[in-house]
């Protein structure tokens, strides 16, 4: 596989394409570098509600006459809003590449903000809030999230009802203003596209878009508090969340990280669903996971298990976390690197996960790297730099704990 092409455009973009000539459809994915860090503190919730609203009608269409331009090309914009970026994504036949930049520029350059849609998006966002209060699960990582990341990065996408009470369709206008623009933009195209052509289109579409200027690319500093909370609810089941510090996806100890999160959370043949689930029979769900905003990384892991039984499996969960880096074995670090490079191969194979994988190169090396050097790195780890991973990160470490239900843990 060809090596992906960066640019920096005039018109302010950072792009990435990935020349794939022998694919039959061209991916997009376009990241403007703001989120819910860059939200007004009494109007959380924003980043996302523009977000959701940026293709319900432009100055040239409707929001219904722009899905149907979207719709005879056969294609549409997804979109997400994030931490420290909201993203949109796209995937077409390549004669119809330069149409579907045309139409996704149109959204993103002249939204019109109708105030009934805005209307419908607080709407909506209000209703996410109040069905989170019946996903348990849900309100377990939302809260681990604001306590293991600070109030910033821990800000929960849909913002808090007090804080939608506040938002009008002219916050919805000033937000994107003040944060959508060519400079705080990143793009990544993956398929049989040369380079050349897609900056051409891309620099046509773009240009004079707002400041050029390149922002929102500094780091955003993790507030990790180390503590035991609990959070009351009345349910039948109890949830817990454990977080630890861990390294940004650029670190030289990433691979490391992967492959302890395999060997502990990695599949039904890993270390907690052996121990904690099959062997104890203590949880209906346990397991790991990491995120990583822009320059650290966290490491999660949860379980859904009875009141009753809720410290009997958090002592189980330390415990497992405690020995992991001592006794390891050879076996265990090469199933779970097996199961990465798998995960990878399969994901390799799709045309979008591709451009997505792209896109996050750019948002934490701030180039693209080689899949061959990802894979690389992850074969040469050892099982010595997985047992030193641990003895930083995990052996000792502060840790950020939350449960929720009927029970707290016994002191």
């Amino acid at each position: 596989m060809a090596d992906a092409v960066q640019m920096q455009l005039d018109c302010g973009i950072g792009l990435a394409v990935l020349e794939m000539p022998h694919r039959r459809a061209v991916a997009s994915e376009m990241r403007v570098l703001t989120g819910v860090v860059n939200e007004p503190a009494d109007k959380l919730g924003l980043a996302h509600l523009v977000e959701q609203t940026v293709d319900k009608g432009t100055q040239d269409h409707t929001g219904r006459e722009l899905q149907d331009e979207f719709d005879k090309i056969g294609t549409g914009v997804h979109s997400w809003c994030g931490k420290q970026a909201s993203g949109f994504t796209s995937l077409c036949l390549p004669e119809y590449f330069a149409r579907n930049i045309e139409l996704q520029a149109e959204l993103l350059r002249t939204p019109t903000f109708p105030k009934d849609s805005c209307d419908v998006a607080i709407e909506l966002a209000r209703q996410e809030l109040m069905s989170l209060e019946d996903d348990a699960q849900g309100l377990a990582d939302k809260h681990i999230g604001r306590q293991a990341m600070g109030p910033l990065l821990g800000r929960h996408t849909s913002g808090e009802s007090e804080t939608l009470a506040n938002i009008y369709r002219d916050d919805f206008v000033s937000f994107w203003q003040s944060n959508y623009a060519a400079g705080k933009m990143q793009v990544s195209i993956v398929g049989p596209m040369s380079p050349s052509q897609v900056a051409d289109i891309i620099e046509a579409r773009f240009s004079g878009f707002g400041d050029k200027t390149q922002t929102n690319r500094d780091i955003v500093p993790v507030e990790f508090d180390a503590v035991a909370k609990h959070h009351d609810k009345q349910t039948e089941q109890e949830h817990m969340v454990i977080a630890l510090q861990g390294v940004r996806k650029s670190g030289e100890s990433y691979s490391a990280a992967r492959i302890l999160m395999g060997v502990l959370a990695g599949g039904m043949s890993a270390r907690l669903f052996t121990e904690v689930r099959e062997k104890l029979g203590l949880v209906y769900w346990v397991g790991g996971w990491q995120e990583h905003p822009r320059g650290a990384g966290l490491m999660y892991f949860g379980a859904s298990t009875t009141p009753e039984r809720c410290s009997k499996t958090y002592e189980t969960m330390l415990a497992e976390l405690a020995r992991v880096g001592k006794d390891v074995t050879q076996e265990e670090v090469d199933r779970a690197r097996t199961g990465i490079e798998v995960r990878f191969d399969i994901r390799g194979d799709v045309t979008r996960a591709l451009c997505s994988e792209l896109a996050d190169d750019l948002m934490h090396f701030g180039r693209p790297v080689p899949r061959e050097d990802k894979l690389k790195r992850l074969r040469d780890v050892t099982i010595d730099d997985v047992k030193r991973f641990w003895e930083g990160y995990v052996q000792d470490a502060p840790r950020s704990v939350v449960t929720l239900g009927p029970k707290a843990l016994d002191s």
